[in-house]
């Protein structure tokens, strides 16, 4: 028996998130029934992030256990042949069997995605947060420097979080204007709760547009209140860029 850590990358548009559900397409479920179509086991793999509909990942990771004698390196070509064309395993590896990827020191990067501008690109709707009106990102920049460092992010997390402790440390929130009217804002941290990510994005916009100040977004963080915080900006936006293990 030996594990196997897979790097997988995918289009969220169409799958009810990572998690396996008995009636819906999921990235778990996936992955399951093309292991099952390489070897005939029949398993669960175990993902790093369980992220939510529509959300779209570069490098998040799963592993399972086998039996098969299939070389490590080269299991990511046995199942991208059983995957749709919307997940593909990008590495394939061994790892201790001790390993578990969500047991790890970690650090994991975000990307929330905004088009900004006064009318929606379809070619684009389901992988960026349609803004319509001019965000001032140097109001968005000061109020992500107060999100900086180890925090009680409970204000920034949704309130079915199973999660007991809700402390995290986010080590940088990088807001970035491209070409072709996108704004990327990207976070890098040791962790995030459920929803973290898109209620910080949802509360930056509003403060991109006026509604929230730079003030509030301190007192957000001290009420330790969800109704405090901002919007949660919606999946689409949102992609797992990497995962870093430490």
């Amino acid at each position: 028996m030996k594990r196997i850590k897979l790097t997988v990358a995918y289009d969220g548009t169409h799958y009810s998130g990572w998690q396996i559900q008995p009636t819906s397409p999921t990235i778990e479920k996936a992955l399951d029934e093309a292991i099952e179509q390489v070897t005939g086991e029949k398993l669960h793999v175990t993902g790093a992030s369980r992220t939510d509909a529509g959300v779209h990942a570069m490098g998040n990771v799963a592993v399972f256990d086998t039996q098969a004698s299939i070389p490590a390196e080269r299991w990511c070509y046995a199942l991208n042949r059983y995957l749709p064309e919307d997940i593909s395993v990008q590495k394939s590896e061994e790892v201790d069997k001790d390993f578990h990827p969500r047991h790890c020191d970690t650090e994991k990067t975000y990307e929330y995605q905004i088009y900004n501008a006064e009318f929606p690109n379809p070619k684009i709707r389901s992988y960026a947060w349609h803004i319509a009106g001019k965000l001032n990102l140097e109001h968005m920049r000061n109020a992500a420097k107060i999100l900086v460092g180890e925090h009680d992010f409970k204000s920034f997390c949704c309130v079915r979080t199973q999660a007991e402790n809700t402390v995290r440390k986010v080590y940088s929130i990088e807001i970035t204007q491209k070409p072709d009217n996108i704004i990327v804002i990207s976070v890098r941290g040791n962790g995030f709760l459920y929803n973290m990510v898109r209620i910080i994005a949802g509360t930056l916009v509003q403060v991109g547009k006026g509604a929230r100040s730079i003030e509030d977004v301190e007192h957000m963080l001290a009420a330790k209140d969800r109704s405090c915080a901002g919007q949660t900006a919606p999946p689409q936006g949102l992609t797992l860029v990497r995962i870093d293990y430490l």
